[in-house]
């Protein structure tokens, strides 16, 4: 496709606790994903500080990427994939986060999925933390509230540079890094759950806690920039956003200033600290306001001007409105929850499919920032009926993926400098809101369901060869 540079980096992304399973094979170690039960958009999927037999846990097996990796790297070479968004589990390296040796087993598995992408000139865009830290981590320190994580983390990410340091060239620090602005930020990011078993809406928002733990990511993510930027020149490093598109629901003033005062903290706060280097002064008007005291050592400020990304990620699935009026009907999204627009239409979990909103963002993230950009998430979850001959019609994610590319197409055309697309889920795999397989994602069913039964076959859709004819015209 003319309109995208050359060398632009189509593919797809998925996430270790999703997706790989093998929870306890080979010295892996119990991270926060494994102690989430199943769910649905009706029966909200828990957190239990125990694993115990009673509960299904979706992760603990997802669709078994562990023993299906050289089938699912074929699959993305067959359709013609440059990147494959993927994400190392910090419990395979580190069982707990506190061993000081890391677990070699762990390593090697990866090594051997680099090794088999690379056979098909497949680039790795590596996460370093996707929702899944050592729960041993959260019993001990309640996760990132605790500045020693720093200290454990950057152990992590030292052993994972020095070991890939020539396998891998894209990383991205903390997957969604800003949903620690959200109280479920808590439990799926932060780790500041100790001791709490329930569910995901049921956390008792503590913003001081929230807000000390996200500093001390925020300074992790920093560190580790600096690292590879002083030791591994050839490595680019990332952030990673929700982008929760905003629109003010009206024109009314209030509705505008409400808007503005969402998206600063929701989708700008964190990649100002990431991408610029410091907190804004609205960030600090904020914490003022809420009386959020962020506990801050006298070298926070220089590491985090010195640990500026490259390029700057996100994820897009649906936009939103804001509206002052607090009687209007919600609708949601991913992560969140916002006012109905009447000029979209939504999906079955009631996200609102909003293809000119992606051109928007882009425009957005752009203008402020003047870096590279990629989208590394970005689909359509949906109920797949697998007919008896083994196909899946799935018109409506053509559809959806068509309408985002020409929205991104656009964005192009308006001056963005975008330089990669990878689709989330571009394979079936756990849904991270609501901890099921029936949301399915994939332009490849996997044939797991939600009672733990299946043989985890995998078979292309439709959109599969949709996407497959797209990149060879367009690669």
């Amino acid at each position: 496709m003319g309109t995208f540079k050359d060398g632009f980096l189509w593919g797809g992304a998925t996430a270790a606790n999703q997706y790989e399973g093998a929870w306890n094979l080979d010295g892996k170690g119990e991270s926060f994903s494994d102690h989430c039960t199943s769910g649905s958009l009706v029966s909200p999927k828990r957190i239990t500080v125990n694993i115990n037999d009673t509960d299904f846990y979706p992760s603990h097996e997802a669709v078994d990427f562990y023993h299906h990796y050289k089938e699912d790297i074929e699959l993305a070479h067959q359709l013609g994939f440059k990147v494959f968004r993927m994400s190392i589990a910090w419990t395979r390296i580190y069982p707990t986060g506190l061993e000081e040796k890391p677990n070699e087993k762990g390593l090697l598995f990866y090594d051997r999925v680099f090794d088999e992408l690379k056979k098909y000139n497949i680039e790795p865009l590596v996460t370093l933390s996707h929702y899944e830290m050592p729960y041993e981590l959260i019993k001990r320190y309640n996760g990132w509230y605790s500045r020693e994580l720093i200290d454990i983390f950057m152990k992590y990410v030292r052993t994972v540079f020095e070991r890939y340091q020539n396998k891998v060239k894209y990383c991205l620090t903390f997957n969604e890094i800003n949903v620690g602005t959200l109280p479920m930020g808590a439990a799926l990011s932060l780790g500041t759950v100790r001791n709490y078993e329930g569910t995901l809406a049921g956390i008792v928002d503590d913003k001081q806690t929230r807000y000390q733990a996200l500093h001390h990511q925020l300074i992790a993510s920093a560190l580790t920039v600096a690292l590879a930027h002083d030791n591994y020149p050839q490595f680019k490093i990332g952030n990673m956003n929700i982008s929760v598109t905003a629109y003010p629901h009206t024109c009314n003033p209030q509705d505008v200033l409400k808007c503005q005062e969402f998206n600063r903290i929701m989708n700008w706060m964190c990649s100002d600290v990431q991408v610029r280097g410091y907190y804004p002064q609205y960030a600090l008007n904020y914490f003022q306001k809420e009386a959020i005291r962020i506990v801050k050592k006298d070298e926070d400020d220089d590491i985090l001007k010195k640990g500026t990304v490259d390029f700057f990620t996100f994820s897009y699935y649906n936009s939103t409105t804001v509206s002052a009026d607090k009687e209007r009907q919600e609708s949601l999204g991913n992560m969140t929850v916002g006012i109905k627009n009447p000029y979209l239409t939504a999906s079955e979990w009631g996200w609102q499919i909003d293809p000119d909103g992606l051109r928007y963002i882009l425009n957005e993230i752009y203008d402020r920032y003047q870096i590279p950009i990629m989208i590394t998430e970005n689909g359509l979850g949906a109920k797949d009926d697998l007919n008896s001959d083994n196909t899946v019609e799935d018109d409506y994610r053509i559809d959806y993926l068509r309408k985002h590319i020409r929205a991104m197409e656009q964005a192009v055309e308006d001056g963005v400098d975008l330089i990669g697309y990878t689709m989330w889920g571009w394979i079936d795999v756990v849904s991270a809101s609501t901890g099921e397989m029936a949301k399915r994602y994939g332009l490849v069913y996997v044939r797991k369901y939600d009672d733990g039964t299946g043989d985890y076959a995998r078979i292309k859709k439709k959109s599969f060869y949709w996407f497959q004819d797209f990149l060879k015209k367009n690669n």
